[in-house]
């Protein structure tokens, strides 16, 4: 996340010209961001730093599913009915 502010910020100053980013090559204007890109479409995927991600999902899943049993979602698979 760091990459992506350090471009943001970049962008901004050179956008504004501001000091020696005004005669800075939009080449290294825009380098953090796509590291940034590679970081997370790629890097991060590869060596499972996303795995957090996919089992916070599931867990939502799980949560949703034990609501609408209990609550009698009819919507539901498995969903009981509350007398």
């Amino acid at each position: 996340m760091y990459l992506v502010w350090t471009g943001a910020f970049l962008v901004a100053l050179k956008l504004l010209q501001v000091g020696p980013f005004a005669e800075l090559s939009w080449w290294w204007v825009f380098a953090p961001l796509g590291v940034a890109l590679l970081w997370f479409e790629g890097l991060e995927k590869l060596f499972g730093f996303d795995r957090r991600q996919v089992e916070h999902t599931e867990w939502e899943k799980n949560r949703e599913r034990r609501v609408a049993e209990q609550f009698g979602d009819p919507k539901a698979k498995g969903a009981r009915r509350r007398a």
